[in-house]
């Protein structure tokens, strides 16, 4: 009680503060309102993936609006090193595994706050969209910044979403509309309302409504290497809506002091078509869901050898689970979940000397979970984690350590032995300066531990002693931050790039102990899990970033490429010994090229995933083809008398790929989509 009246109260304060200067809306060229002197409005940089001691790779808003990315999945399976889970469509669940380690080690965070599922310890990135984003990161390891919250510094990796921060021009608001559709009755109109309230003081909104039919085409073949008799057939019962709506409110009340409040709600209905197995096709589940938190975050950043921040965050969901033909006998059942958690972060920063760095980081939490199930109807979970960092900064290097101390104790119903989990998970962090030419060298080592989720432990799991996990993580890495190739000098006597590149290669070793497996049984709903015992995942990714400057126009290409070998290698007498983990690639990649000229914008993405196996054993019959998923977009801007239109077509899976990247879940083929925003 005492956790919501915090952030109820905080929430009605506002927020948010920004450190560097924004400009003005691309596109918006009214020469009458260029000559107006901008208000200046402060924001969270984007790390910077070349001179990070951790890999790190960002995705920022031009970017995602040029690869026509609409949730989180959608720009995450462009990075490096990243596994996708996707069970197709529209609303199909998408998670994503970080080097192996599975979808559970990676938190998501929304402007540094973890969003939290302690149902199924997996965040379904599928529901999270990208509209309001100022850029989203993926961070392996530990977070660039000092003043992160433990939850967040205890993840194998997190991704991160910042929201998009108010860009107003003489005081005056700022309105978006948006309609976006295309094939299989996909249609999403967006609106977006910045406004000042007082100099230090901004209100933003986003709300969005998505729906779709999700009745595609697709192939069904019927072995698992797509040869011999096949059948064309209609995905059936996958419609689904989903409503977003997103309000910030920004105060900064003084010098290097910034209070930040996000209220955010979802409210959807997805079908579950369930997986296709020869001609047997399910269509009687669904689910209904229904998300609210609020957030509050105060930091502090103006003392000269302190910096500190609180963070206060409620957040409610609601699950219902229906299936209308469950067996003969009942023909129906309904499963119904209620979480709510109340979180709490502290982080104080100590600076005594230019060198030395010492922070602080405690969380605390308390989860509960309601269920109408017979057994396990109410478990509760008392969370504390404390991180303790010391950096020292030389002119030659960065050296970063870090000891996590993790208590949880958890109640199954309130007759029941709690179960206490303890742990020390250490940290060690190198990133040097330049070394030749503009060279860095980073290294990194960390434990990470996590406890198993409510679903793993107390529903619809096969095994009640499950192990918590426990990840060794290291990495090795050289980086070249952006370097000119080629150059010309004018009449004056200024070089210009012609041709700049920059380029990261990280090598990385982590070893998962007790992994935790899991996998659908008869629908995404309902898991089975299992211990692996040890898997070992070594594993290489390289990205690499060139632009051409060619007259009045651009040309961007992206490149990355990730080779991983996930085994496992608990037992060498078992048939399993060295084989594969299910749903990893030894391969994948990513390419991307986007031309930009003052007529149109034209851009070119192809994702490459390697053979994978659906089964622990690798048998020829379990294994899933290679494919590509290509696409291209064309997009412009123009200047109309009062304001901007953004008008953007895009052709996705191009040449219309049969491919599943979850056994018997069947995607999307050829599609297209038109989008148009007004901005005023």
């Amino acid at each position: 009680m005492l956790m919501c009246c915090l952030v109820l109260a905080g929430a009605s304060h506002c927020a948010y503060a920004q450190d560097t200067t924004r400009h003005a809306a691309a596109g918006d060229s009214s020469t009458k309102r260029s000559m107006l002197t901008p208000v200046s409005v402060t924001g969270s940089a984007a790390p910077r993936p070349t001179l990070t001691q951790a890999p790190t790779q960002v995705i920022g808003a031009e970017r995602l609006e040029q690869s026509g990315a609409t949730v989180v999945s959608d720009a995450v399976k462009q990075m490096a090193g990243v596994s996708l889970r996707d069970y197709g469509g529209v609303g199909g669940m998408k998670t994503v595994s970080s080097r192996g380690l599975g979808s559970q080690f990676s938190t998501l965070t929304i402007d540094g706050v973890p969003v939290n599922d302690a149902q199924n310890g997996q965040v379904d990135l599928g529901r999270y969209l990208t509209g309001n984003s100022e850029y989203i990161s993926l961070t392996n390891g530990m977070g660039t910044s000092l003043l992160q919250t433990a939850r967040a510094a205890a993840a194998g990796s997190v991704i991160n979403m910042e929201t998009q921060q108010p860009a107003l021009y003489n005081n005056r608001p700022r309105l978006s509309l948006g309609l976006e559709g295309g094939s299989f009755g996909y249609l999403s109109p967006t609106l977006h309302w910045d406004q000042r309230i007082r100099q230090d003081l901004t209100l933003s909104f986003y709300g969005n409504y998505t729906r779709s039919n999700g009745d595609y085409p697709f192939t069904l073949y019927y072995t698992t290497s797509h040869d011999g008799n096949s059948s064309r057939e209609h995905r059936e019962h996958s419609d689904m809506w989903m409503a977003t709506g997103d309000l910030n409110v920004t105060w900064r009340p003084g010098e290097g002091q910034r209070l930040r409040t996000k209220i955010h709600y979802v409210r959807g209905f997805h079908n579950l078509p369930g997986p296709v197995v020869f001609y047997a096709k399910r269509g009687s589940e669904d689910t209904k869901e229904q998300l609210f938190f609020t957030q509050v975050q105060y930091s502090h950043t103006g003392a000269e050898h302190w910096k500190w921040q609180l963070v206060g965050k409620y957040q409610n969901s609601w699950d219902l689970y229906e299936d209308h033909h469950a067996n003969t006998l009942t023909h129906y059942m309904m499963n119904e979940y209620r979480q709510n958690e109340g979180y709490l972060s502290g982080t104080a920063v100590w600076e005594p000397t230019t060198h030395w760095s010492v922070a602080l980081a405690t969380d605390g939490a308390v989860t509960t979970l309601e269920s109408n199930l017979a057994n396990n109807n109410e478990v509760e979970r008392f969370s504390s984690l404390t991180t303790l960092t010391a950096q020292y900064s030389h002119r030659l290097f960065d050296l970063n350590a870090n000891m996590l101390a993790t208590i949880i104790e958890e109640h199954a119903n309130s007759k029941e032995a709690p179960v206490t989990y303890q742990k020390l998970s250490p940290y060690l962090g190198l990133n040097t300066k330049a070394l030749l030419g503009k060279v860095r060298l980073r290294y990194f080592y960390k434990e990470t531990y996590r406890v198993p989720n409510f679903n793993e432990m107390y529903y619809f799991t096969l095994t009640r002693d499950l192990k918590p996990e426990r990840a060794e993580q290291h990495n090795l890495g050289l980086t070249l931050p952006t370097m000119a190739v080629l150059q010309r000098s004018d009449s004056n006597g200024l070089a210009h790039n012609l041709l700049s590149c920059s380029l990261t290669a990280d090598g990385y070793l982590n070893r998962v102990h007790d992994k935790i497996i899991a996998v659908p049984t008869q629908n995404m709903f309902l898991w089975s899990m299992e211990n692996l015992g040890l898997v070992s995942i070594t594993g290489v990714d390289v990205t690499a970033n060139c632009e051409a400057a060619l007259g009045a126009t651009t040309l961007t290409l992206t490149a990355i490429y990730t080779y991983q070998r996930a085994l496992d290698i608990t037992d060498p007498n078992s048939k399993t010994y060295k084989n594969q983990i299910v749903y990893t690639p030894r391969h994948s990649g990513n390419v991307s090229l986007y031309w930009k000229s003052p007529w149109l914008n034209v851009g070119y993405t192809a994702m490459l995933v390697g053979v994978r196996y659906y089964k622990q054993q690798n048998m020829p019959e379990s294994m899933l083809p290679r494919y590509a998923d290509q696409g291209i977009t064309a997009d412009r801007k123009f200047a109309l008398r009062h304001g901007t239109l953004l008008a953007q077509v895009q052709l996705l899976n191009i040449f219309d790929v049969q491919y599943e990247v979850v056994r018997s879940y069947p995607m999307m083929g050829r599609n297209l989509r038109l989008k148009l925003v007004y901005t005023i």
